[in-house]
């Protein structure tokens, strides 16, 4: 049986890209003849993710401060391990190895304040437009929220191509990149936690 969510898509053809889709938009980060790959058949079930098998599979939890630059006794805000070209591109992990669905209600009550702590944490630092937050999940069971920061002035990075602009351009230098992660972390300490 086809799966109703399959059906339409062009499973093992190269597809026809959809005419108003993102190549056309203006924050699109690439110009010229682009080729859609094909789209390869399902594979279930899906390969399993770091910690699907519970906190000694998780890569997070096995390293819990590692790449931190804040931490409480119940979340850590860490740095994804290699400069990144634009401003700030941080993750927040529940100390507590769960995925979203599985939140406890006391952090559930504690993930948006939170969220709008680092925020305003992130655009404290100046020269910052927006900062996009996002749960995408596909790489760990253990639940994460990326923190991505856009530049002032830099109307071409906005919206949802800003993780791909990131991937283009060149990457702040080290000293720099780590001179404004201990900044944000001083930041956040400033109102509880500690910077690391």
């Amino acid at each position: 049986m086809t799966d109703r969510f399959l059906a339409h898509l062009p499973i093992g053809e190269p597809p026809v890209p959809f005419e108003g889709g993102i190549p056309g938009w203006e924050i699109f980060p690439f110009e010229g003849d682009l080729r859609v790959k094909t789209l390869e058949p399902p594979v279930v079930p899906e390969p399993a993710r770091s910690g699907e098998s519970g906190p000694d599979d998780c890569n997070v939890c096995r390293d819990p401060l590692g790449h931190a630059i804040w931490s409480d006794e119940r979340w850590v805000l860490r740095h994804a391990g290699e400069p990144s070209a634009i401003p700030v591109v941080v993750l927040l992990w529940p100390r507590a190895h769960v995925d979203f669905t599985e939140l406890p209600a006391d952090l559930a009550a504690e993930l948006v304040p939170l969220q709008q702590r680092i925020e305003r944490a992130i655009l404290a630092l100046g020269g910052i437009a927006r900062v996009h937050i996002s749960k995408v999940g596909d790489g760990a069971r253990h639940l994460h929220w990326w923190f991505v920061a856009r530049p002032s002035g830099l109307t071409q990075l906005r919206g949802s191509c800003l993780v791909m602009w990131d991937d283009v351009l060149p990457k702040q230098p080290e000293a720099q990149w780590r001179s404004v992660l201990r900044e944000l972390a001083t930041l956040l300490a400033a109102d509880g936690g500690t910077a690391h």
